[in-house]
């Protein structure tokens, strides 16, 4: 009789799991970790980055230009402006730990009484949200998760602020007022992006039609390509307070933006190795 892997043992017993589940309304919010398969819960690698850079570029959305956006905090490749390319982020520097990660990543700038807010880093995870297994982000893909002109709270599945996991104090859709000593001393900004890709495009006119997030682990037909699950945790030197604002506007219009520079061959081992082959691997290897 042969015998399965284990992969694929829990591949199989996660799909039989979801095949028993309600389909979801199409009006359905994006999936939190509550709703994800439990077998694939831990499945993931991290990169951790320090802080790059600000500017008032935008480069998914004002391509070519500079100054035009409202400002932009970076952590990961050190070039990124509205000029960047693929060739040009790939042969700069980072801040991520991780060989290979010349990925760029950004978010709105915080404010503290109109001041800007230098983050102590970002801790970045790399998930494996599908019953299906992954292929790594095509190079030079890019990726915009929530959404800059919200006015009120956006689902928490998508962005939320949080003190960390040790504070005791919940997530919310506004900052919390956070504990001043231990892991939960810092204010916390959240954002995850879609996990499902079209196939097709690199980028779309809207920025995000070429993508959406998987439900119960599965991608819609419509973006049929399963690729890692992003979570950006972006940490800062604050515990919150009253006089806060993003430069995007208000507490609710957290957002971030991904373009794919990595080194496509670390990429494609780190998916392989660690998510496809259902492994927690953290931060190191």
């Amino acid at each position: 009789m042969r015998r399965l892997s284990l992969a694929a043992v829990l591949v199989a017993a996660a799909a039989t799991a979801a095949a028993a589940a309600p389909t979801p309304a199409a009006s359905d919010p994006a999936p939190g970790p509550r709703r994800l398969p439990a077998l694939l819960a831990g499945v993931n690698f991290v990169s951790v980055c320090g802080f790059s850079h600000r500017n008032r570029d935008d480069l998914i959305v004002f391509p070519g230009q500079h100054g035009v956006a409202h400002d932009h905090t970076y952590v990961g490749n050190t070039s990124t402006n509205g000029e960047s390319t693929l060739e040009s982020l790939r042969a700069a520097d980072t801040t991520c730990r991780r060989p290979g990660d010349t990925a760029a990543y950004w978010v709105p700038t915080l404010l503290a009484e109109g001041e800007p807010v230098e983050p102590l880093g970002a801790t970045i995870y790399y998930r494996r949200h599908t019953l299906a297994p992954l292929r790594p982000f095509p190079a030079g893909l890019e990726l915009i998760a929530g959404d800059p002109h919200a006015t009120s709270p956006q689902p928490r599945s998508v962005t939320f602020w949080s003190c960390g996991a040790d504070a005791g104090v919940p997530p919310s859709s506004e900052p919390p007022t956070c504990p001043d000593a231990g892991r939960g001393a810092g204010l916390r900004l959240h954002v995850r992006f879609p996990d499902c890709w079209n196939g097709r495009q690199l980028d779309s006119a809207d920025h995000r039609s070429h993508m959406a997030y998987s439900v119960r682990g599965r991608c819609p037909s419509s973006h049929p390509v399963e690729v890692p699950a992003i979570a950006v945790i972006v940490r800062y030197p604050i515990l919150g307070g009253d006089a806060l604002e993003l430069s995007s506007g208000g507490l609710y219009s957290g957002h971030a933006d991904f373009v794919n520079a990595w080194d496509q061959g670390a990429l494609a081992r780190l998916v392989g190795s660690c998510l496809n082959a259902l492994r927690h691997c953290g931060r190191g290897s």
